[in-house]
């Protein structure tokens, strides 16, 4: 007999409130992101896509099952790949949203992301670049739903945007927020992330679908926040001490920073962290490349991508 499969279940659109649905891909690491979906009146709004075209189209498919037809609007939370290469499937039915750095980002950033991983089965996406971008907030509706698309980076990235459902309570967070899985804010800010999750805890969410992991409450963004205080720390400790990101980061408490998926991030963390400690802006450029080689140094290599 042979031995039970334990690859995991192909994801669904799985609804959390009425009219409201999440896209979980788990375990949630490396371009396993999650996306939503917000329904009503015969209107649809896709909060983020996914990374490879098979992923794309089981989302595809999973949309067209509970809004034929396909989404109205595409919001990209962030430039990253693992949200937005899978524009090309609903655009031009969707008009593609996000913000207007996002939108500059996305051409800049291009299909690179592939690079890191090139033995993955990325498929066939064009990159899909936003149709319409705006700069603090833009409102959008389905039906009687509301869907409050705030800009609160920089966070993950320099322009990182959430979706706020009101009148249901729900946040989808983009990467502002991570669930069971380590928080990355190399091309963002520690700062700008301490002070948004402050921004969308005020907001009163019962539901919150983080960009990755799994579909919780409040609790997502407190133990976002507390891994930052711990990181921000860490950082604190190791510029007075001398000490190199990477050796901090080796020498750091693996209880602390090592429990959650992908904890190897905590290295770009950290460079991110000892700049802005330094006096570099929130959100500002910093060496990407230099610090994803010393992440992966300390992995001992690349980190595995299932995507």
């Amino acid at each position: 007999m042979s031995a039970p499969s334990l690859a995991p279940a192909e994801p669904t659109l799985r609804e959390i409130a009425d009219g409201v649905y999440a896209f979980e891909q788990p375990p949630g690491g490396w371009c396993l992101n999650n996306a939503g979906l917000i329904t009503g009146g015969g209107r649809a709004v896709l909060v983020d896509t996914a990374a490879t075209e098979r992923r794309a189209r089981r989302l595809q498919a999973e949309v067209e099952r509970i809004a034929p037809g396909g989404p109205d609007v595409v919001v990209n939370t962030h430039f990253h790949g693992d949200h937005v290469f899978g524009n090309s499937l609903f655009s031009p039915r969707a008009v593609i949203v996000a913000h207007e750095g996002t939108r500059s980002d996305m051409a800049e950033a291009g299909l690179g992301l592939r690079g890191l991983w090139p033995d993955v089965a990325w498929g066939d996406l064009e990159l899909v670049v936003p149709d319409l971008t705006f700069r603090d907030s833009l409102v959008l509706r389905a039906g009687d739903l509301t869907v409050e698309l705030i800009q609160v980076g920089p966070a993950h990235t320099a322009d990182d945007v959430v979706a706020w459902i009101p009148e249901r309570r729900v946040l989808f967070t983009g990467d502002v927020a991570w669930s069971g899985v380590t928080p990355f804010v190399l091309m963002g800010s520690v700062r700008g992330s301490l002070h948004a999750l402050e921004r969308l805890r005020r907001l009163g969410p019962l539901t919150v679908v983080a960009g990755h992991g799994r579909v919780g409450g409040p609790e997502v963004l407190d133990a976002t926040e507390t891994y930052l205080r711990r990181l921000d720390r860490l950082a604190r400790e190791g510029i007075a001490a001398g000490v190199p990101a990477l050796e901090a980061a080796r020498s750091a408490d693996p209880e602390e920073f090592g429990a959650m998926i992908d904890s190897e991030r905590l290295v770009g963390n950290l460079h991110r962290a000892y700049a802005e400690l330094r006096g570099l802006a929130p959100g500002a450029r910093i060496d990407v490349a230099a610090s994803m080689r010393e992440m992966f140094e300390f992995n001992g290599g690349p980190p595995q991508c299932h995507a």
